[in-house]
């Protein structure tokens, strides 16, 4: 049931990351951040409102912390680097994450790494290293030659896999320890991300911009409802039944699926980008699974 939901997670992932990057809209990536969250909070309030406070208090307070770690920075520096360097070219960045994980394992915690764990980090590098070369999709070519962006998305992309790895550590370790759901964890989670970005937000209505507009909500429902509410739960699914390094693993199939969107969105990864992909979730299969 965990890699089941860890492969449903990492393509509800994928289509709403498409449909993300699609959304004609002048709101910041922080700005569509906080009401993807929003949005995806008032989903689950009725999960929200029975909370065991009382009982769970400190793992509650945790998941928080988690949920403004990875959901509330992670994703807004996601949101920034998709829109610069397009859906698979990001996810495929992604795929540093279960070596990240890996290397804080080693680094906190002492945990042995073998050798066929240092060539999957390799052949992931050099995954990275082919985004890296590869031209920008057509719908943002001359914005990114013009504002030399495509190094900031890879920053930015790098800084999401740090905030995502950090809180999904911080989540497993509540999940395993405690006896709550994994709606409650995404819930909390989501809250934590919502509660981190108010007052920046609050900040912006002094300066208010157009909002999406009706035609747009559509997407922005689907969206969300793919990729936060059902792509968290499930990722709290696959953190509570598999280890770290295996579940991050699984949920870091997204590069491959993002060649189903790659098309629409006028990306042309020729073959470089698909063996960038494939070298990608190879690496990590063989990093982290072996």
């Amino acid at each position: 049931m965990g890699v089941i939901a860890g492969l449903v997670a990492a393509l509800a992932w994928t289509l709403a990351s498409s449909l993300w990057r699609g959304l004609s809209t002048s709101l910041t990536a922080l700005e569509l951040n906080g009401l993807k969250n929003a949005i995806a909070c008032a989903l689950l309030l009725p999960v929200l409102l029975f909370l065991p406070w009382k009982l769970e208090s400190q793992a509650l307070l945790w998941l928080l912390i988690s949920g403004g770690l990875g959901i509330s920075l992670g994703d807004s520096f996601y949101l920034a680097a998709l829109r610069r360097l397009g859906t698979r070219r990001t996810l495929t960045l992604e795929s540093l994450a279960p070596l990240i994980a890996a290397l804080g394992g080693l680094v906190v915690m002492g945990e042995r790494i073998e050798v066929q764990a240092w060539l999957g980090a390799v052949m992931v590098s050099v995954s990275v290293l082919l985004v890296a070369r590869q031209s920008p999709p057509d719908g943002t070519r001359q914005l990114d030659r013009a504002r030399n962006v495509q190094w900031q998305g890879i920053v930015f992309a790098l800084l999401a896999v740090l905030c995502g790895v950090s809180g999904a550590a911080v989540s497993r370790s509540i999940l395993i320890s405690t006896d709550l759901t994994a709606w409650q964890s995404a819930a909390t989670r989501l809250l934590g991300g919502l509660l981190l970005l108010l007052p920046w937000l609050r900040l912006r209505t002094l300066f208010p911009k157009p909002r999406p507009n009706h035609r747009r909500w559509p997407r922005v429902l689907i969206a969300t409802l793919l990729g936060t509410n059902v792509g968290i739960v499930l990722q709290q699914v696959v953190l509570k039944q598999l280890p770290l390094g295996i579940g991050i693993t699984v949920l870091s199939t997204a590069p491959v699926m993002a060649l189903l969107v790659a098309a629409p969105e006028g990306d042309h990864p020729r073959a470089a980008g698909v063996c960038a992909s494939l070298l990608a979730v190879s690496g990590i299969a063989l990093a982290v699974l072996s």
